[in-house]
């Protein structure tokens, strides 16, 4: 073999050395970014999570807390109901209790 010959090869050698460093490192710096990229988007999609989280929760309360103003309410109607039919027949009891001791 010729010297050029094997300065040739001994060339191609190192051009495709290279070649696979340069192709090995690019494959690392795209990974790297896959994974950054795939990070950022999990820690978007957990923050959009949270704030709807609480937001829902805020809704939440507020729809129980005006189940619970409706409801007293209702139950304030029902009481008045009950007290004024119990007054009304606190007179009626009153008089049945004082005709059968003034006929005992």
């Amino acid at each position: 073999m010729s010297f050029e010959a094997i300065t040739s090869i001994a060339q191609a050698e190192t051009d495709a050395k290279a070649a696979v460093a340069a192709a090995e490192a690019k494959a690392k710096q795209m990974l790297s970014d896959a994974q950054a990229a795939g990070k950022a988007a999990v820690d978007a999609a957990c923050s959009k999570a949270e704030e709807e989280l609480a937001e829902l929760n805020r809704q939440a309360k507020e729809k129980a807390k005006g189940d619970a103003q409706t409801l007293a309410g209702e139950l304030e109607n029902q009481k008045a109901v009950l007290r004024s039919r119990a007054e009304a027949r606190l007179d009626q009891a009153a008089s049945l209790v004082v005709e059968r001791i003034v006929n005992s």
